[in-house]
């Protein structure tokens, strides 16, 4: 009885660590994008506990990529360094520390010094309910699933100073995103982009779309949220939302969605890439080509109406296309 309860308290708070207890193969990971005010540096940073069902050994890691300067750093860790709370969201990973509130990291390696501490005011999570715990609605309670996704903060502001190959680099004022995969594996394709760089503060943008096996076969599930003046604009699979079109070209991804009541129409311009990697069921070999340079314009709008409530262009923008997404695309090529 008590172990049915702790699990039920930790899929109502997604942001925890989920993988108490787990068995290869199983991933869990945390990504950290931290913008400072002026938008020179751009970084993710990404820690997270890998158990494979393969050749590899587990172990945890951290991943940094430096956008501005298309540099990744890939830093493993001994299984033996990672920790977790049982109580809330924090993590350890060596000397590391992780959570909705602050990172604080001491990193040294040949090809990355990095250390300091950045911490986050105004956390903006996707809400949390019995019935919908969290941007995977019902289906957080469905066991087995190939991936499942957590968006621990929208948009927070950031303060903070980390010392990065010698160089201070100084985050008050700058803008922040939160989120989380866990699962077996990521999806055989998808794509993801986050922005929260409007010309309005608070203004965020997150969308994600891949292809979930499902009792032998699989469909493009869908999540999207537009957080504008204090409420978020939520389209996904279970709301009944849909995909109207959604076409990739090599300069942009046109995805536009409508619920019962809204239309929301997002246009990313694509930049150039950086490989991080990614979890399969045997190895950290999936590669995912990430950008934090795209720009993304959205619109939203009442659904049969020219009114628009609101319209901006984004910057400074995540934006990930990877895998085999032919099967996702919507009245586009």
């Amino acid at each position: 009885m008590m172990t049915m309860l702790k699990r039920l308290n930790t899929i109502l708070h997604p942001a925890h660590y989920q993988g108490r207890g787990k068995r290869s193969p199983y991933f869990e990971g945390w990504y950290f994008k931290l913008v400072d005010a002026t938008g020179q540096y751009r970084y993710a940073v990404i820690p997270a506990v890998f158990l494979t069902a393969g050749h590899d050994e587990p172990h945890a890691f951290i991943q940094v990529f430096d956008a501005v300067y298309g540099r990744m750093n890939y830093v493993r860790y001994p299984l033996t360094d990672f920790s977790a709370a049982t109580d809330r969201f924090e993590v350890k990973i060596g000397p590391n520390v992780f959570s909705a509130d602050f990172i604080q990291l001491d990193i040294h390696t040949e090809s990355l010094s990095i250390e300091g501490q950045v911490c986050f005011e105004d956390v903006k999570p996707w809400p949390v309910t019995w019935t919908s715990p969290g941007v995977m609605g019902w289906y957080a309670w469905v066991p087995g699933m190939e991936c499942y996704h957590g968006v621990v903060s929208l948009d927070h502001s950031l303060l903070g100073t980390l010392n990065i190959d010698g160089c201070p680099v100084t985050f008050d004022g700058g803008r922040g995103y939160i989120e989380k995969d866990w699962g077996k594996s990521f999806p055989s394709g998808w794509i993801w982009l986050h922005t929260n760089h409007f010309d309005i503060p608070g203004t965020s943008l997150m969308g994600s779309i891949a292809r979930v096996p499902w009792v032998g076969r699989s469909f493009p599930g869908f999540f999207a949220g537009l957080l504008h003046q204090g409420i978020l604009y939520r389209f996904t699979t279970y709301t009944g939302a849909k995909t109207v079109h959604l076409e990739a070209t090599a300069q942009q991804i046109h995805w536009v969605l409508e619920d019962e009541l809204y239309r929301l129409e997002i246009a990313a311009e694509r930049a150039e890439t950086v490989d991080l990697l990614g979890p399969s069921l045997m190895d950290m070999g999936i590669r995912v080509p990430e950008t934090l340079n795209a720009h993304i314009a959205v619109s939203l709008s009442k659904l049969g109406s020219s009114t628009v409530l609101y319209a901006g262009m984004g910057r400074n923008a995540g934006l990930e296309v990877a895998g085999d997404i032919g099967k996702l695309l919507v009245g586009g090529h």
